[in-house]
This record gives structure tokens, C-alpha cells and sequence, in this order.
């Protein structure tokens, strides 16, 4: 198959290019997202390849239609950036994966929480200054916290599993538990007894209407004073400017973000040379118990090659109907992270 891969970065390519050795479709790079101004870059392809911040609305599905694009293959398990609806009115399959390393976006979420607890991002660059004070740095032990875990898939069960080597008391909210969790030793429990006991609140779950800014001024306001939130699944989980209130009121103690509701804008690109003009980001970035990536959870070796060989296997079992097809059904619209 022609497959055209939009938002390829270098390192896009080289992992694509490398799993495709097993596959031997055509594959075409864009740097450029995919929007309805860049969709007829994929006129005479048969399938497009886009990223999770690329935008797969209506009018973006409708010109790949006419240009005869039969699949979209998405390189990630989210999908709330595709308009499935369009989708299946044009008779476009979409694919996604399912699973990549759950273990890369779990020890992600991990990472930052022990950064923000411990400081040592403030650490790092203090040592660098010759400045060996610890005023300022004091953290707590994890052993013995209540850790929050909305969503408990993949990654939210891996996380789980983690924060048992903690010696943390773990409750979880999911619409569907699960067992290994529970083996785990984590209690399932309703969302606000979750949100008013937990120490620290780490949301993994997908993003749907039914889930969109889930963490709002109401949600906040039954937390624990001075708790710690990490999101690493989807940023419009979150109601970004309560959760600056709650900064601000000291409701929310810490900050850890690896997604960002209008990070379409920002992520994935350097941005250094350049004046922010998102006013809300900028605010976030000046409080001193904030910290926030670049949507990188996902970013290891294991997870690239694996989200490689499932795109490229999706495209093959589309093209030859044997193998595994990872179709993303309209009735059927909630993805695991």
C-alpha cells in the first residue's frame, strides 16, 4: 500500500522505515499535520498514517475520501481526534494501537511524580549552581500514601503494579475493574470517595464525552488540600483553568503533566525561539510546583518499534484480509491509553 505519514518526525522515519522491512509498503513522510489544508498531500494514496495532535475532522476525512484514501492508520491508541462518524459515512476504515509499551506511559506518570515530590528538577539545577541547600526540597515517603488511579486499562494496571512495589494503598475507579488490578491489592472504590481520599490522583483512562474535563472545579473541590494530580493519557481530561485556581487556592499541591488540552499548538515542535501565545500555558509554566512534559510518555525504543509494527501490520491485514486488524467500530468508541 501507498501510505502517506503525516507529523514524521526523523525519528518517525527511521523506526517506520526500519519495521517496514517486514512489510514492504510504500510509505511517503510529512513533517506537516494533517488538517483539511494539508489533507490532498495524500491525493493517489491509499492510506494516511496521522498522529494524535494531527486533525481528522469531517472536512479532512471528506477530501481524503475523494482522493481515494480506503484507511486511516492511526500510530497511537487514542482516537478522540478522528470524526468516526465521517469515517464510516465515507467508508473509511480506521485502525489504531492498541497497545504499545504500557510500561513506557506508566513509569512516565511514575517519574513525575517523584520528581515533583522530591524536587529534583529544583535539585539538579541548584547542584549545577554550586548551591547544595536543601531548604525548599522537602518531599514526603510514598510508603503508606493513597494513590488514586482513575483508570485502570493497560497502562493504568501497569501503574498499579508499581505503586504496590511502593508500599502504597491504592484505589482505583474504572467502569470496568479488573481483576490483575485487585491481585494488585488495590480497592475499587466510587470516584468521589477516590477523589477525597487519595494523596495523589494519576489519571489513565481514555478521552470521550463522557470523560472530558472530568477534573473540574467540582472534582477539586472534594480533593484532599494540597494533592498531588498527574496526567499522562489525554489533556482535555482536565478543565486546565480550575486546575489553575486550584494552584492558585492551594487546593492542588503539585502538578505533573504530560499532556495538555491545547497542545496541538505547542507539542512536538521547538517552540524555543518563539513567544507563547497560548495565555493559559504560559501561566502554567509559572508555578514553581508544576512540572510539565511534551507528551513523551510514550517516547521509548520499545514503544516506537511496537506502535511501528502495529500500524504497518494494521495496513496489511486491511490490504490482504489475513492477519490482525485493529478497526475501531462506531459503536464500539472507547479507547484504552
Amino acid at each position: 500500500m501507498r501510505i502517506a505519514v503525516f507529523s514524521a518526525k526523523k525519528y518517525d522515519q527511521v523506526v517506520f522505515t526500519e519495521a517496514n522491512a517486514a512489510f514492504g509498503h510504500e510509505l511517503v513522510f510529512f513533517e506537516s499535520h494533517l488538517t483539511p489544508k494539508t489533507a490532498r498531500l495524500a491525493q493517489g494514496f491509499d492510506a494516511v498514517c496521522p498522529f494524535v495532535n494531527d486533525n481528522v475532522n469531517a472536512a479532512t476525512i471528506a477530501i481524503l475520501a475523494s482522493d481515494g484514501v480506503r484507511l486511516i492508520a492511526l500510530r497511537s491508541a487514542g482516537f478522540n481526534h478522528v470524526d468516526l462518524v465521517s469515517a464510516h459515512e465515507h467508508g473509511l476504515v480506521v485502525a489504531r494501537v492498541p497497545a504499545y509499551s504500557p510500561h513506557a506511559v506508566a513509569e512516565h506518570a511514575m517519574a513525575l511524580i517523584l520528581t515533583l515530590n522530591r524536587r529534583l528538577h529544583k535539585a539538579y539545577s541548584r547542584v549545577r549552581d554550586g548551591n547544595f541547600a536543601l531548604d525548599g526540597l522537602l518531599g514526603f515517603d510514598l510508603h503508606g500514601k493513597t494513590i488514586g488511579v482513575i483508570g485502570t486499562g493497560k497502562i493504568g494496571c501497569v501503574f498499579s503494579r508499581i505503586l504496590s512495589g511502593f508500599g502504597c494503598t491504592v484505589l482505583a475507579y474504572d467502569v470496568k475493574p479488573s481483576p490483575e488490578v485487585e491481585a494488585y491489592g488495590a480497592k475499587y472504590v466510587d470516584l468521589p470517595l477516590l477523589l477525597g481520599q487519595a494523596d495523589i490522583i494519576a489519571l489513565h483512562l481514555p478521552l470521550m464525552p463522557a470523560t472530558w474535563h472530568m477534573i473540574d472545579e467540582k472534582a477539586i473541590s472534594v480533593m484532599k488540600p494540597g494533592v498531588m494530580l498527574i496526567n499522562t493519557s489525554r489533556g482535555g481530561l482536565i478543565d486546565t483553568r480550575a486546575v489553575i485556581a486550584g494552584l492558585k487556592s492551594g487546593k492542588i499541591g503539585a502538578l505533573g503533566l504530560d499532556v495538555y488540552e491545547e497542545e496541538a499548538e505547542l507539542f512536538f515542535e521547538d517552540m524555543s525561539g518563539s513567544v507563547i501565545q497560548d495565555d493559559v500555558f504560559a501561566r502554567l509554566l509559572t508555578f514553581p510546583n508544576v512540572l510539565i512534559t511534551g507528551h513523551q510518555g510514550f517516547f521509548t525504543r520499545e514503544a516506537l518499534h511496537s506502535i511501528a509494527e502495529t500500524t504497518l501490520g494494521n495496513a496489511t491485514a486491511f490490504e490482504t484480509g489475513q492477519g490482525t486488524l485493529h478497526s475501531v467500530e462506531l459503536d464500539n468508541r472507547i479507547s484504552r491509553t
